[in-house]
Formats: structure tokens, C-alpha cells, sequence
């Protein structure tokens, strides 16, 4: 069983000025206590507000911190692996800059890693947010435990911790679009899920819209299970099935109820053409989802672009790659 002699915080930042200032503080202040040496890796995901000069202002100040500004930006979960791809502890932890999750709770997980286990996730067991962002998490939670085969309560919350194994394993897996907290399930079943507080945003919105969540579910579904496409295939059954019993229903009412009776059921028959039309293309959407997946792979470019990072030493460093 290997202990945590060191970790590395994750926190993927996207317009979080207003939040940066306490995040540092309370990082520093809650993670006092950690029976461990800690790091924070901020990735800036592209902002147009002023979180850089933030970061680069901390971590020049402070070795705690090491700043990692994209290029443009790539979303969520390609900054989380940006920050990956500069860890170097014995585990990681990702972390939301919004102070959703108390830094506090960090301790907690990494208590639990040093039991044996190679992810600990956080479970919101009492969550600060709307009644429909709840359901939409808890469809999300249904799918994602569906289609990795581990049943967790809360695949959405960002306070997780992972084995640097599992990290490494992320990375070099080389998948340009994936769901992370799904796919660490990928490579360990040594998983365990702790309550942890969840707070208020005190600043700004999610950056998760309706669009995204449902970007965010069409992805976990074509990237983590053949579900999708192998339900296509009983879907069509069952419908050709029923078009077949109904032709013959159809026919045998013919000749019972002669010619002119056929005539009332046209808009009976539209009814079922704009069904199968409807399947069809619901088939068609799903099948490009897969395809698009293959494209995106195929083409090769990269998931994100580092333009500049600094940190490193308590008087900071400035690398620029382009």
C-alpha cells in the first residue's frame, strides 16, 4: 500500500477572476494541515477575463502553485489533462476553481487513498443547486454507472482523487474526448465514493449549459459502451416487426370491411411514416456521434495547445511552447 507523500491539485480555470483571490487563500489556509506536500496545477482554459495575471501573479509568489495558460479553449475535461500532463505526485486531485468544494475536504481523500485505494471520489450528498440541474446529475449518474459497470452515486462531482498508475494510464491512453471520472473506471475497480460538502457559488454561473450537459451524455454514451448502437438493432427489429402486423391488419380489414374502408385510414398511415421517419433519423444521429468519434481520432491533432506556464520555483519561471 503506497501512502501519499506528495500530491498535486488540478483546477481547470475558465473565467474565474472573481474567485481566484479566495481559492488561493483557502488553499493555503485549509491545506495547512495536509499530512503531505501539495502543488496546484491551474490550467487556464482559454479565459477572457483576467484569471491569467492571477495565476502567473501566484505562482510566481508562491511554489504552491504552477500556472498553465491554453491556448484557446478546449473545455473541462482537455485542460484537466493539460494539468496531467505536468503531475509528478504520488496522486492527483481535481478540483473546481469555484469553491463548490471546500479545499478542506481534500484531507478526506487523501486519508482514504492512503487505505489502499486507487480513486476516491466526493459524493454531494447534500447539493447546492437547482432542482433541475439535481436531475440532470442524476440521469447523468444512471448512464455513466450503466456504462462503466461501477455504480457510484455522484461521476459529476470534481473533487476526485486518482492514483498517479491511473493517471498515467489517462494519458497515454491518447483518447481526444473523454469523460474522466468514466474512464478512470477503465482502468481500476479499486474505487471508493466519500460524502463531502458542497457549497453555494459565491461568484458567476456553471459554465455547464443545457447544451453542454447534453454534448457531455451523448459523449459518455458513444464513448464508453455499444449500448447505443446494439439498441438500433432491436429497435429496428421491433418496429419492422410492427409494420409487418400492422400491413397484415391492415390487409385482413380490407377484406372484411371491402375498398372504401382502406380509404379512412391514410392518416393513419401518415402517422406511422412520420414514426419510422423520426426513428430513422434518431438511428442516423446516433450512428454520426460514433463516426464523429472516428473522424476526430483519425484526423490526429492535438487535444490542447500550451502556450505558456510558469511556476516551478518561489520566484517563477516562463516557458513558452507557442
Amino acid at each position: 500500500m503506497n501512502l501519499a507523500k506528495k500530491i498535486d491539485l488540478v483546477i481547470p480555470v475558465y473565467n474565474e477572476q472573481a474567485n481566484l483571490p479566495a481559492l488561493f487563500e483557502r488553499l493555503r489556509v485549509d491545506l495547512a494541515s495536509l499530512p503531505c506536500a501539495w502543488r496546484a496545477i491551474l490550467v487556464d482554459d482559454g479565459s477572457q477575463d483576467g484569471s491569467w495575471n492571477l495565476i502567473a501573479e501566484a505562482a510566481a509568489k508562491d511554489h504552491h502553485f504552477y500556472g498553465l495558460r491554453l491556448s484557446r479553449n478546449y473545455g473541462q475535461h482537455a485542460a484537466i489533462f493539460a494539468g496531467f500532463s505536468r503531475c509528478e505526485a504520488d496522486a492527483v486531485v481535481t478540483l473546481d476553481a469555484d469553491l463548490q468544494n471546500p479545499p478542506a475536504e481534500i484531507t478526506k481523500l487523501v486519508a482514504k487513498f492512503n487505505e489502499g485505494y486507487d480513486v476516491v471520489g466526493g459524493w454531494r450528498r447534500k447539493r447546492e443547486d437547482n432542482p433541475l440541474r439535481r436531475g440532470a446529475s442524476f440521469l447523468m449518474n444512471r448512464v455513466v454507472s450503466f456504462a462503466t459497470g461501477v455504480p457510484l452515486h455522484d461521476y459529476g462531482c470534481m473533487l476526485r482523487l486518482y492514483s498517479m498508475d491511473v493517471v498515467r494510464l489517462m494519458r497515454d491512453c491518447g483518447e481526444l474526448s473523454s469523460f474522466i471520472p468514466a474512464l478512470a473506471q477503465c482502468f481500476t475497480r479499486r474505487t471508493v465514493e466519500i460524502p463531502v460538502e458542497h457549497a453555494e457559488r459565491s461568484e458567476g454561473k456553471s459554465r455547464y449549459s443545457f447544451a453542454k450537459l447534453t454534448g457531455l451524455l451523448l459523449d459518455l454514451l458513444t464513448g464508453f459502451s455499444m449500448m447505443p448502437l446494439r439498441s438500433l438493432s432491436v429497435i429496428g427489429f421491433v418496429i419492422a416487426g410492427c409494420g409487418i402486423a400492422f400491413g397484415l391488419l391492415l390487409l385482413a380489414l380490407r377484406l372484411v370491411y371491402g375498398a372504401e374502408w382502406a380509404v379512412g385510414g391514410v392518416f393513419t398511415l401518415f402517422a406511422i411514416l412520420f414514426f419510422f421517419v423520426g426513428a430513422q433519423f434518431v438511428a442516423f444521429g446516433i450512428l454520426g456521434e460514433y463516426i464523429g468519434r472516428i473522424y476526430n481520432e483519425v484526423r490526429g491533432r492535438p487535444q490542447y495547445i500550451v502556450h505558456e506556464e510558469i511556476g516551478g520555483a518561489p520566484e517563477g519561471k516562463v516557458v513558452r511552447s507557442a
